[in-house]
């Protein structure tokens, strides 16, 4: 399987990006829809908006967060093998708007992907 790799959407697209998904619920701000080279939109995937804004990127309640989160993920199994089958044949990059590269629910749902 190929790392499957996370990146701000704001960042320039890279040729070895692969297969581009945004992880967010909501579009992210300023970013045109034509210029942001996605493949696929999965928002079903995201943090639900109770525990998005629960999180607020608050990083006293990541543990907590990553423990919710996880729970929500389980109930995405389909959604979550097909990101599986796609990185087992090119690479695949998740895409996320937070500002807190390390406290974002992209980090949370690389490592469900990638625990096979």
């Amino acid at each position: 399987m190929c790392p499957v790799k996370i990146k701000r959407i704001y960042e320039p697209r890279a040729r070895g990006d692969g297969y581009r998904i945004l992880v967010d619920r909501l579009w992210p701000r300023g970013v045109a829809k034509a210029k942001a080279g996605l493949h696929a939109w999965a928002r079903e995937i995201a943090p639900s908006t109770e525990l998005r804004q629960w999180f607020d990127h608050q990083s006293p309640r990541w543990s907590e967060f990553r423990k919710r989160y996880r729970r929500e993920l389980a109930t995405h199994e389909a959604e979550i093998e097909g990101i599986r089958n796609l990185a087992r044949k090119r690479p695949v990059t998740l895409l996320y708007a937070a500002r807190d590269l390390e406290h974002n629910h992209a980090r949370v749902l690389q490592e469900v992907i990638e625990a096979v």
